[in-house]
């Protein structure tokens, strides 16, 4: 199976991720060039205690901004997103998150099918989501939200996951989804948001 030919057609990339998830996105964004346009948003699972450090695990990057999601703020190109702490993360039709602190889902909060699901309407066709390393389904419904509202779906292959049932449950969720490793990922994804800036 073949991925989508890559266009300029794309507003957001979002991504999913628990165990071995941090891995899998440090070998994914060592591919990113300044070049790179897109906006990123991603979800991690954590302890429900203590204070996220992501943003400054990744600020070494090659994105305009790195930071925590805040509420009523406008997406920006160019910037990776991380999920606050222990908050729900979503997107509105207007191009803003919101901020949730409803109950956990699949015993997650900040959950991935939330964020995924909320993009797949907002986004439509123009969102990549991606399901990395983990050990639970979360983001299995939010994968099929995505398939159906005729995004892309990519998905860790599952031998390079620390955790695969998560990769499992995705692409089962979603016939078209592609399962690569994070280099590939990586470097697809640079493609898509280099091709992007340089239509600009």
């Amino acid at each position: 199976m073949k991925v989508r030919n890559v266009t300029t057609n794309v507003s957001a990339v979002v991504i999913g991720a628990s165990t071995g998830g941090i891995e899998a996105l440090q070998q994914i964004f060592r591919f990113m060039e300044n070049e790179f346009t897109l906006a990123v948003i991603v979800v991690i699972h954590l302890p429900p205690s203590g204070k996220s450090m992501l943003p400054s695990l990744f600020e070494g990057y090659s994105f305009k901004r790195v930071k925590e999601a805040e509420d009523k703020e406008k997406i920006e190109a160019g910037t990776l997103y991380f999920a606050p702490h222990n908050y729900h993360l979503l997107i509105e039709s207007d191009s803003t998150f919101s901020l949730s602190s409803d109950e956990p889902v699949s015993f997650a909060r900040p959950s991935i099918d939330v964020l995924f699901e909320s993009a797949a309407d907002a986004f439509g066709d123009q969102l990549i989501g991606i399901v990395l390393s983990g050990a639970n389904e979360d983001g299995a419904k939010g994968v099929h939200a995505i398939c159906k509202a005729g995004g892309i779906v990519l998905v860790q292959e599952p031998s390079s996951a620390v955790a695969s049932a998560m990769p499992l449950a995705g692409a089962a969720a979603c016939a078209e989804a592609k399962q690569m490793s994070p280099v590939a990922i990586g470097s697809y994804l640079n493609k898509l948001g280099v091709t992007a800036y340089a239509a600009k």
